[in-house]
């Protein structure tokens, strides 16, 4: 701007740095609890309620859908027994079917096998080797990268066949963890994560020595104390899968 003089200009005003100051600490202020009624609407965030009934919820619906798998399992296998009785079908196709069956992972397998299991390392852990630094809080939890670490290894070192906790895993399941819970099916578990596969129990832990990222999470084992068991089983039987086995495909909006 111009600095000539000009009868008609308005004067100018020199505003005190002290009183600048001062206005922008209010108007902070006013912005900081602005952005809290806004965010709460109203409730106190300073408490964990509403979190807790979130988690509350979570597990409810967790255990409803626990049990309606277990009612649709049992449905499953009385219509399956109708059919197989009354479809006229030889043994050679009943034979075909009972293969294919089992090949997708709806029916019970039995054989030797391992357990594989994670767990957090905890809450106070600190570095157990020196010149490693101390840990950040992801540092101490199992990721979803871990989990799909071991159940690649497992499928990898040719599993017949894969459990997570208590569910059977087939190829359409998604192992998937969100924050320090694992989703899978429709299910919420937390820590510790067993994974248990049924095969040749050498060539399966063969495979999971080998896998570079599980070898990448041993190193936080060994650093922070994270979990890691492997136990090996002459026998063990892995339930069938039990819920829907129907595609769900996105659709597009007309």
């Amino acid at each position: 701007m111009s600095n000539s003089a000009d009868s008609t200009s308005r004067p100018s005003r020199r505003f005190k740095p002290v009183r600048l100051l001062t206005g922008g600490v209010f108007a902070l202020a006013g912005l900081i609890f602005w952005m809290s009624f806004n965010t709460a609407h109203g409730t106190n965030i300073r408490t964990d309620d509403s979190m807790l009934r979130l988690s509350d919820l979570i597990r409810e619906r967790s255990r409803k859908n626990a049990d309606l798998d277990e009612s649709a399992a049992a449905v499953r296998s009385k219509v399956d027994t109708l059919a197989g009785r009354d479809n006229g079908n030889s043994a050679a196709q009943k034979k075909k079917m009972a293969d294919l069956a089992a090949a997708a992972g709806t029916t019970p397998i039995s054989g030797p096998g391992l357990t594989v299991t994670l767990n957090d390392a905890p809450p106070n852990a600190t570095a157990r080797i020196p010149g490693v630094p101390q840990p950040q809080p992801n540092d101490l939890v199992i990721h979803q990268q871990d989990l799909q670490a071991v159940v690649n290894a497992l499928w990898q070192g040719g599993a017949k066949g894969i459990q997570v906790m208590d569910q059977r895993l087939i190829s359409t399941s998604a192992v998937r963890c969100v924050g320090n819970t694992l989703l899978l099916q429709g299910r919420v578990y937390s820590p510790p994560y067993k994974v248990t596969a049924v095969g040749d129990r050498g060539a399966l832990r063969k495979a999971v020595d080998a896998s570079p990222a599980i070898q990448n999470y041993l190193q936080y084992v060994n650093a922070y104390g994270l979990g890691w068991k492997v136990d090996q089983h002459e026998a063990v039987t892995l339930p069938g899968y039990s819920g829907t086995v129907d595609l769900h495909y996105a659709k597009p909006l007309t």
